[in-house]
């Protein structure tokens, strides 16, 4: 059994193998056909941090997986009033065939895990969003945009950076981060992944000049710069980030046929402009889509894996 809590408990092949199954099943779906390859199975999905498309795309895609899913906010179940980690997840577990956890602390999903009788997904914590990291690269192999890839980041050192250093510690691409001074990276999570690209190739550069990290770069992301929980730091951080926002004069620094992604809910005018988010160039919306049909794909994987 696996669990899928963070990009750097996966090989390469396993992480293309996953993105090569989503693929597969998005086909199917296209083609009008959903096949239930979780027939009758349950999904328990536990949010403690409130979401848009982790909600949908999670719910949505176990429905046309042929299976169901319980949606199961802090509200509603014992976790965090008062219950230990271990007995929810020891109950939780073994009454559904997988489980996925939106939470804050990522030490919580370990413990969840670690109690588990089935598989746990991690549906974003303040460490890692690895879901979201595979809709990002799924988006990218479907337009045939990862060779020689150069990837930039452009925001604040938060867990969709810390994802970006996983996948390309993984998969051997160039990452180069640019965050302002004071809202770097965790850097144990930066060394970690620069000691497993010794072994994969990849070069990670980190910076605080988003022109130097964007120049030549084949794909540009970037975040909110205020993440969920960090509410009262938006106005001193709409300050610090000035000079940040993905604007059509920073992505001209860019390859000519450079990517831009965003993991969504995007705020227009701070960390991207509108002209860049809805351009030619904005994958935006596919890339969002992707997360239905990636999640399906590792919800499949990780099922076999039993």
């Amino acid at each position: 059994m696996r669990h899928f809590l963070s990009l750097k408990d996966f090989t390469k092949t396993e992480i293309l193998q996953i993105v090569d199954l989503a693929i597969e099943i998005k086909k199917e779906l296209k083609s009008g056909t959903c096949k239930p390859y979780l027939q009758n199975k349950t999904l328990a999905m536990i949010f403690e941090k409130s979401s848009t498309r982790t909600r949908v795309s999670f719910e949505t895609g176990m429905f046309q997986l042929g299976g169901h899913a319980l949606f199961l906010s802090n509200r509603d179940i014992h976790l965090g009033r008062g219950e230990p980690v271990r007995d929810t997840a020891r109950v939780i577990s073994s009454m559904n065939d997988l489980v996925m956890i939106r939470t804050f602390d990522h030490a919580m999903i370990e413990e969840f895990a670690a109690y588990s009788k089935v598989p746990v997904i991690n549906g974003l914590t303040d460490s890692y969003h690895p879901v979201q990291l595979l809709a990002d690269y799924m988006t990218l192999v479907e337009h045939n945009h990862t060779q020689g890839l150069k990837v930039a980041y452009v925001g604040d050192g938060n867990n969709m950076t810390h994802s970006w250093l996983m996948l390309a510690a993984k998969l051997g691409f160039e990452l180069r981060i640019a965050t302002p001074v004071g809202y770097e990276c965790d850097p144990k999570i930066v060394a970690h992944a620069r000691e497993m690209a010794k072994e994969s190739g990849a070069l990670i550069v980190t910076c605080n000049d988003p022109k130097e990290a964007v120049r030549n770069a084949t794909v540009v992301t970037t975040d909110t710069w205020a993440s969920m929980g960090q509410e009262d730091e938006k106005a001193e951080r709409i300050s610090r980030f000035e000079g940040y926002m993905v604007d059509d004069a920073m992505m001209a620094l860019a390859a000519p046929d450079a990517l831009f992604l965003h993991c969504l809910p995007a705020y227009r005018g701070q960390e991207v402009s509108e002209s860049v988010l809805e351009g030619a160039q904005s994958v935006v919306f596919e890339e969002a889509e992707n997360r239905l049909h990636v999640q399906k794909g590792l919800m499949v994987w990780l099922d076999r894996q039993r």
